[in-house]
């Protein structure tokens, strides 16, 4: 009994800090966040309807590439992926979402698991800063830059 009465001092400030630190979202930044849930999955499924999450101005930088990529370059790699890979599993974690006006950036982190044609399933994790621009009752982004960190 006093093992367990110790370890509840012990772990106590940290049940508390977690709870202290757990972020409530506003009303925009939630509706930011469900743009970015919302085109990821459209990515995610393959669905042409993802460019339309893309403002015509749009210039994001994914870490392997060498310069920033535009709205045009991002449909010709759409249309090259690997028809073949499925994503089994993936998972988005916010951990800021900025709102000001008809401007937002959100910082997120994601982990995907998917399969090739050969049956070989592929983690991959990383972390994206997508810029937004509300446009037209929409959110949308303006710019990117982030991608793949481990396996």
């Amino acid at each position: 009994m006093k093992k367990l009465l110790v370890l509840l001092v012990l772990l106590l400030p940290f049940l508390i800090l977690t709870k202290l630190k757990a972020q409530q979202w506003s009303a925009e930044q939630k509706e930011v966040w469900k743009s970015v849930e919302t085109y990821n999955e459209l990515s995610a499924n393959r669905d042409a309807a993802f460019i339309n999450y893309f403002d015509d101005s749009y210039r994001g930088w994914e870490y392997n590439y060498d310069a920033p990529d535009s709205k045009e370059n991002v449909k010709k790699i759409l249309a090259n992926r690997d028809p073949n890979f499925k994503i089994l599993y993936s998972t988005l974690i916010p951990a800021t979402i900025w709102v000001n006006g008809n401007f937002a950036y959100v910082h997120y982190y994601y982990t995907i698991l998917g399969e090739g044609k050969d049956g070989k399933r592929e983690w991959e994790k990383g972390r994206w800063t997508d810029i937004l621009m509300k446009k037209d009752g929409k959110w949308i982004m303006v710019g990117d830059h982030g991608g793949k960190t481990s396996k």
